[in-house]
């Protein structure tokens, strides 16, 4: 019974965490460049478009895989005190990426377009 209980309260804390970033996840903070394509149990998949030249309010991911489909440059930046990365990515680029509270912006001159699969365990 004590399990249990313990058990329920670990969910409970876990979800409360969750539930205190929803303001800052990224399909309500940048509607206009995200898509959600798939939303179970399991994974959150979205479709990513972030046009050149542009620059993304903070916003949060959970961690997963995403995949480039077209060519674009990209700078990002962990919160609250990240320095700048550049990354350049290739079409088909596969890449791991840890949840984050971060800020990306497209310093290339193509619109970056990615398939992101977020784990929810």
């Amino acid at each position: 019974m004590a399990a249990a209980i313990a058990l329920v309260a670990i969910a409970l804390a876990v979800r409360s965490s969750v539930a205190q970033n929803d303001d800052l996840d990224v399909l309500k903070v940048i509607p206009e460049n995200y898509k959600l394509i798939i939303d179970n149990p399991f994974v959150r998949v979205l479709e990513a478009r972030i046009p050149a030249g542009t620059e993304e309010k903070p916003h949060h991911h959970l961690k997963g895989v995403s995949v480039a489909l077209t060519e674009y440059t990209l700078e990002s930046r962990t919160l609250p005190d990240g320095q700048w990365v550049r990354n350049e990515r290739k079409a088909g680029t596969t890449y791991w990426s840890d949840a984050s509270l971060h800020q990306v912006r497209n310093v290339g001159k193509t619109e970056s377009h990615t398939i992101r699969v977020e784990l929810k365990h």
